[in-house]
């Protein structure tokens, strides 16, 4: 009989896969939304779910802002003389 509940309750829940993994920035805004959803502050009593979302959309923005601002170098010869 335990079972059978353990079971149901287990089938019954729908499985949330993630979508694969698409860049080292990605991984890394992944790891930090799983560490830090459960210690960030929730005035609004969000779910754990929309929390970790909005942690991993803001390191996203950081990263993209940060490989826009870095200025590419340009790659120089020097002259012989």
């Amino acid at each position: 009989m335990v079972s059978a509940v353990l079971l149901a309750m287990i089938v019954g829940e729908p499985a949330r896969a993630e979508p694969p993994i698409r860049s080292p920035e990605d991984a890394a805004c992944r790891n930090e939304a799983r560490a830090k959803v459960f210690s960030a502050p929730n005035p609004q009593g969000l779910e754990l779910e929309e929390i970790g979302r909005r942690i991993y959309f803001a390191c996203m923005d950081r990263t993209n802002q940060a490989a826009v601002q870095t200025p590419k170098r340009k790659h120089r010869r020097h002259r012989r003389r």
